[in-house]
């Protein structure tokens, strides 16, 4: 019995020091994560937007940003001078322009936007607007589902650089082929977009690859500009 007591005594303090070396590692690893997988999304976020593959595609897609009164913001002139460079280029056939409204409002960014796209000379036929769309993912199951009726398979993304990793990992999600043209000129281009920006992209990538695609829906839309 005493031998017993004396091996228990003595096997205690292993067991507890065996425990708290497993905590210990656990812990190395997660803090290990949370500093990597943040790291590795801002890499991916930082190389779409600066090296950006532009192939041909059946569509071009306008992703919406804001709108005044009928007038685009800066954000929004910027996407559409890119798409309609690359329209000129002969990249797609199609322009679809995309964006519901704010409360309030009187128009929609994709009625906006395919104005202007008129107004610079674009035919109207060559352009579809889609009014719905009030946060990235929302916008990206409207352009899938019309180019789905058009047998549209593949999509040139018009938008800002920082955004081109998301955008274009949920158009791939529903099953598009897609590249990025990201603008040139802008707030949000990478001559004059802040850090902030950058930092806030890479986090709703993350909040879209980890909750988003498991049905958890992180809304964007209040940081459309």
């Amino acid at each position: 019995m005493n031998y017993l007591v004396s091996n228990l005594k003595t096997l205690f303090p292993a067991v507890e020091m065996f425990g708290f070396k497993i905590i210990r590692r656990l812990l190395s690893v997660l803090l290990l994560l949370l500093i990597v997988v943040p790291l590795f999304a801002l890499g991916k976020t930082w190389y779409a937007a600066h090296y950006p593959t532009i192939a041909r595609a059946d569509v071009i897609v306008v992703l919406g940003a804001a709108q005044f009164d009928g007038r685009p913001s800066e954000a929004l002139q910027a996407r559409l001078v890119e798409a309609q460079r690359i329209f000129k280029l002969g990249l797609a056939p199609l322009i679809i322009t995309v964006g519901a409204g704010a409360p309030g409002d009187r128009t929609t960014e994709a009625a906006v936007s395919k104005n202007w796209l008129i107004a610079q000379g674009v035919r109207m036929n060559s352009i579809v607007a889609i009014e719905k769309g009030r946060d990235t993912l929302m916008s990206t199951r409207s352009y899938i589902s019309e180019m789905r009726k058009r047998g549209a398979t593949s999509v040139i993304i018009v938008t800002d650089p920082y955004h081109c990793l998301r955008s274009m990992t949920m158009a791939r999600d529903l099953g598009a082929k897609s590249t990025c043209s990201p603008v040139r000129s802008g707030p949000n281009s990478i001559k004059r977009a802040d850090l902030h920006y950058v930092i806030r992209e890479t986090g709703a990538y993350l909040a879209y690859v980890t909750l988003g695609r498991r049905g958890i829906t992180v809304s964007d839309h209040l940081g459309k500009a």
